[in-house]
């Protein structure tokens, strides 16, 4: 399907707000902004200060939610999801937010992000008698938040969040409380917002955008936010570590109007754009960007090189996410119908492809065709990260190393492979000096471990990448 022909995906994204008449319908504009992040299920839960309700399904937002899907949730208090899921995931069961009801109060979470120690906790509540009914890491939340031996639901929830290692961004809704939480390395993207006088909190910013809320900050790492009608209270679970956001939010899976840690995704990408021409010298007719992701860094590259931007590439946008083609020769043909070269741009010209990773390999080298067929002289490819040479444990399908493209060849192979006329990667250092940050005196504050192999946390021999984790 077209996720296999990307190659590289998020895991979801989170939306929450509390204190709004028509929370669902804000939900449901939040989740809207957020569906690039996932687009093989929705869903949301609804308070009315009484009882959890939710609506769920597998699809896109639109085709989950209906107006009158929505008109029959009320309540003032909603949390939502949208999920992308790996091979052998799909299913009803694993489409958040997952509600849990008991005697003693029901609650329901949104997860993004990936348990590096899921299999640890999943095997000691086993042994104490839990029974789990999917396989995501949302579950073993719920179960460790139930089996706390606190008596507050505050307490039970930050003892829980304290037993988690790897990447988490939460929200988590009972019957009268909303409570957000971030993991101590701070991996994955979310920010707070205020509409009127209800609190917002969403994976990115657009989110916000879309239902007129107002940014106040990004959540931070470790911290714990309980939000009531006595208000918003912050509170921690753990002490923050270093600042490790995952740094392809800001090269590939951020909306471009999305801002994060203070930093404009357009305007970042734009800076790795241009600092891609300062470090590499080609003689070019034209820059194009494989779009939507690259086409700012293409911009910068433009600018920065003096070579004339032009859209070479058209995305059809009319492709639906369920095109499966079992076949590679159909993927290929996949691959057409998603992408389609400008032969007027293109035809007799020294094409500069820029675009934002390469995975597989697969991708690069259709489009290297597409372009090539279409009458391009020479098509030189231009990377805006450093090579992927090491699986994501946080969230982010990209593949065990066996399959990664960058961890079994060099450059000069990758290039014969793909079949460019050249092909150049960003510096490590060059990406994250030039992504800016609003606290340029800390070490890093970027994940980069796909890149470097240095991981922020610690990764158990057992862990599950997440494209494996639904399939066992």
């Amino acid at each position: 399907m077209l996720a296999e022909i990307r190659s590289l995906n998020e895991e979801c994204g989170v939306f929450g707000i509390w204190g709004h008449e028509n929370a669902s319908q804000i939900t449901y504009y939040g989740l809207h902004a957020l569906q690039h992040r996932g687009q093989e299920g929705a869903g949301l839960v609804v308070t009315d200060g009484e009882a959890l309700k939710a609506l769920k399904g597998e699809g896109l937002v639109n085709e989950v939610f209906t107006t009158e899907k929505l008109s029959a949730m009320t309540g003032n208090g909603a949390i939502g999801h949208v999920r992308y899921a790996t091979a052998g995931g799909s299913g009803i069961e694993n489409v958040q937010p997952l509600l849990f009801n008991s005697t003693t109060g029901s609650l329901a979470i949104s997860h993004n992000g990936n348990l590096v120690n899921a299999t640890q906790l999943k095997g000691h509540l086993e042994r104490q008698g839990s029974i789990f009914q999917t396989t995501s890491d949302t579950e073993v939340l719920a179960h460790l938040i139930k089996r706390s031996g606190y008596q507050d639901f505050e307490e039970k929830a930050k003892n829980a969040l304290s037993l988690l290692k790897g990447a988490f961004a939460c929200a988590i809704l009972t019957e009268d409380a909303m409570y957000v939480a971030l993991d101590p390395n701070g991996l994955r993207p979310l920010s707070l917002g205020r509409l009127g006088d209800a609190w917002v909190v969403a994976s990115e910013t657009c989110a916000f955008d879309i239902v007129g809320a107002e940014f106040v900050r990004s959540v931070e790492p470790g911290e714990f936010l309980v939000i009531n009608k006595d208000g918003m209270r912050a509170d921690r679970f753990a002490y923050p570590n270093e600042r490790s956001i995952c740094t392809m939010e800001y090269v590939y899976f951020s909306r471009p109007d999305s801002d994060i840690d203070g930093v404009n995704v357009h305007s970042a990408r734009k800076r790795i754009g241009k600092q891609l021409a300062k470090e590499v010298n080609i003689e070019a007719d034209v820059v194009t960007g494989v779009p939507d992701s690259s086409i700012s860094a293409a911009i910068g590259y433009s600018e920065q090189s003096g070579i004339p931007y032009e859209l070479g590439l058209i995305k059809n946008r009319y492709v639906g996410r369920t095109f499966i083609q079992p076949s590679q020769d159909l993927r290929e043909q996949g691959v057409k119908m998603k992408l389609s070269p400008v032969r007027q741009v293109v035809n007799g010209k020294r094409v500069v492809m820029v675009d934002d990773s390469i995975v597989r390999g697969t991708t690069s080298r259709y489009i290297v065709t597409l372009l090539k067929e279409a009458g391009a002289t020479e098509v030189h490819v231009v990377i805006s990260s450093p090579p992927i040479k090491n699986p994501c444990f946080y969230g982010i399908d990209t593949s065990t190393s066996g399959e990664l493209i960058a961890a079994n060849h060099s450059v000069e192979e990758m290039r014969e492979i793909i079949g460019a006329d050249s092909l150049t990667f960003l510096s490590v250092e060059g990406m994250v000096e030039n992504i800016g940050r609003t606290d340029p005196g800390s070490k890093c504050g970027h994940c980069l471990a796909c890149f470097t192999g240095e991981y922020p946390t610690d990764i158990y021999p057992d862990t599950v990448l997440p494209h494996e984790k639904e399939t066992v």
